[in-house]
């Protein structure tokens, strides 16, 4: 049975990380998590994140490293996320209900989407460096 990989991007500016609220499914609406989506027959992990951001946020993306572990969502599909710089575009959620900059302190307070919780050790962690070299 072939590998799902599904792709999620950490997008962090000026010591705050993007999050994106869930429209559906209904189990999952209202849920935050980092946005992303399925990597397509043929594409890399990067060219498929940059692509998904595209779509979802209308922003272009220069894709970097992995952030933390794979995350199986089942026997066949695993969750990657990667930190990504925003290049160009204007943001908006075309497939979300809202878009949220959040600071390492509000992570804890937001209701997750699951699976995306397994990231929060290093998003706090990034989050951290980030306003450290931002200071510097």
């Amino acid at each position: 049975m072939p590998r799902v990989i599904v792709v999620a991007g950490a997008l962090i500016a000026d010591g705050a990380l993007l999050v994106a609220q869930r429209a559906r499914p209904p189990e999952l609406a209202g849920c935050w998590e980092l946005p992303g989506g399925k990597v397509a027959d043929g594409e890399t992990d990067q060219l498929a994140l940059a692509r998904e951001l595209h779509e979802e946020l209308g922003i272009t993306v220069t894709v970097g490293e992995r952030l933390g572990a794979d995350v199986p969502l089942n026997a066949t599909t695993v969750l990657r996320a990667y930190r990504v710089t925003w290049t160009a575009g204007a943001m908006y959620p075309h497939d979300h209900r809202s878009l949220r900059w959040v600071s390492a302190t509000e992570l804890d307070g937001l209701d997750w989407v699951p699976a995306d919780t397994a990231w929060l050790p290093e998003l706090r962690r990034a989050l951290s460096t980030q306003k450290a070299a931002d200071r510097q």
